[in-house]
């Protein structure tokens, strides 16, 4: 395995960063607002299926427990 030239790396890696498109400040602010969103979402959802588990397995165990 050859030891690669450092200066033709950095060359190389300046090139593939000048091609990198990046998000307008726009699109980092709508994408991170959805995120926050849907994670509220999700987490109301999973509070909501935790109570209904809980709320029959004490039903469930109240009936038979006596």
């Amino acid at each position: 395995m050859a030891i690669a030239n450092p200066v033709k790396f950095i060359q190389e890696v300046r090139s593939e960063v000048a091609k990198v498109v990046w998000p307008t400040r726009r699109e980092v602010v709508l994408t991170t607002i959805m995120v926050f969103i849907l994670a509220a979402l999700t987490a109301v959802f999973f509070s909501l299926v935790d109570f209904v588990i809980r709320f029959g397995l004490s039903g469930v165990l109240g009936y038979f427990g006596g």
